[in-house]
Order: C-alpha cells, then structure tokens, then sequence
C-alpha cells in the first residue's frame, strides 16, 4: 500500500501531512505558502506527494457548520482539478473538515505550543484531517 498525504488547504499556508506506507498513523510533515500561485502550489505539493510515494490525497473539505459548503470550496475544488490533471493516478479523497482547526488548537495548548505559531496549527489540522480518514478506512 501507498502511503496517503492529507491536506489542510488554507488561503495562507496548507498544512501536509503522510501517513505511513501501511495507512494507520498519520504524521505532521510541512506547510506550504498558499499565498502563490496555484501552478506553484501544485507542485510544491507534488514534490511532497512524490518524495513521500503517496498513492491517495485527502484534502479537508470547507464545509460550513450547518452543512453548506463555503466560499473556500472554489479555491478547494480548483486545487483538485490542477492536481488531478498533473497527478491523474492519484486517488482524490474530500474530507469534511469541520473543526479540525479548533481541534488543532486545542492540541496546541494541550502540547504547551503557541498558537501564534500558525504553521503548527495547519500542519497538526491536516494530520487530524488524515487520521480521520485512516481510522475510517480501517473501520
């Protein structure tokens, strides 16, 4: 099995995290500017769906509390389309993300870690993004 990279896609940075090559424990890896454009987003985190042998990405889907989707979704669903062109082996899974960032936080506290240090949030939301979906696979 191909190791799976999951994606806290940000207007700001994009958390990243990769599971193991047997899918069952997801780990943070980097945080990617999601201030470029999306050509270089895409390949920046190509790089990393490369170098890492993933098979599958999970990206968080911005869906809003009472169940409508955002105004992020477009950015998201943009995101997809590039990276499935480029990558078009690459399952693409979307994963609803709510509260995952408030989830974050709260392991930041948990771990005495600042929440000034945004990159860690982005990083420990898509590892929480992945876990999730890793848990339900199993199940």
């Amino acid at each position: 099995m191909a190791a799976v990279m999951g994606i806290d896609y940000g207007d700001s940075r994009i958390g990243i995290a990769v599971s193991d090559e047997r899918g069952i424990v997801a780990t943070p890896r980097c945080v990617v500017d999601g201030k470029k454009s999306l050509a270089e987003t895409v390949s920046a985190i190509g790089a990393i769906f490369e170098a890492e042998k993933c098979g599958t990405v999970v990206i968080g889907y911005p869906i809003n509390m009472d169940g409508t989707f955002g105004n992020r979704i477009h950015r998201t669903e943009k995101f997809i389309e590039k990276f499935s062109e480029r990558y078009p082996d690459a399952a693409v899974e979307r994963w609803d993300e709510r509260l995952t960032t408030r989830s974050a936080d709260r392991a930041m506290i948990d771990m005495g870690v600042s929440q000034r240090r945004k990159g860690i949030s982005d990083m420990i939301a898509a590892q929480i993004i992945l876990q999730s979906f890793l848990d339900s696979e199993r199940n």
